[in-house]
């Protein structure tokens, strides 16, 4: 049996104190390779959620537990803390508030082209379905059902702390930058770059 267990959070404040020091954490960052792309932690790496879930053993034989996991606002960053220490690499720590948080502090970003975060996108896509199957349903009966597929699906995305279309959405075309290389982002974790 497994226990939970909250992550070690860290404020902007806390993480800009670590990085200054001589010892700084090294910083995953799990959000998408568009997200990633479009605003990001000077010196951070890149390993999307999938990718860090599909890879998790091979990643722990290259951490250390002086790491700190980031992504948007926390919540895939504390996933993926949860699966590393369950591949063996527990005490993980994880910006609270993710990267809004960190820019929303004044501290230093590096911007490239900007695109929706994932939790938008999702929000986006999950409103469109429900307004289709309402508004459909007057023009074909039975399509309320969709709405109902979709509230469904967020609940279960709500009570399971997962999100399947965000991993859909995480996979399609807007989402992937052309020189993002799932092996090559394992590789350079594994070399120290």
């Amino acid at each position: 049996m497994t226990t939970s267990t909250t992550p070690r959070g860290l404020t902007p404040g806390e993480l800009r104190a670590q990085l200054g020091s001589d010892h700084p954490p090294r910083l995953l960052d799990v959000r998408s390779p568009a997200e990633f792309e479009g605003a990001h932690i000077p010196g951070s790496h890149n390993v999307p959620l999938d990718v860090l879930l599909e890879h998790r053993e091979e990643l722990t034989k290259h951490l250390d537990t002086d790491v700190v996991l980031v992504c948007h606002s926390g919540r895939r960053a504390g996933r993926a803390e949860r699966a590393l220490a369950e591949a063996g690499l527990p005490g993980l720590a994880v910006l609270a508030g993710g990267v809004a948080a960190w820019e929303g502090s004044g501290a230093p970003t590096d911007h490239g082209r900007e695109r929706w975060d994932m939790e938008r996108q999702v929000r986006l896509a999950a409103g469109s379905l429900v307004l289709a199957g309402a508004l459909g349903s007057f023009a074909v009966p039975g399509l309320q059902a969709l709405s109902a597929f979709v509230g469904g699906g967020l609940a279960f995305a709500a009570l399971s702390n997962t999100c399947a279309m965000g991993v859909l959405l995480s996979r399609m075309p807007w989402n992937r930058t052309p020189s993002f290389d799932p092996r090559e982002a394992v590789a350079r974790l594994a070399d120290g770059r």
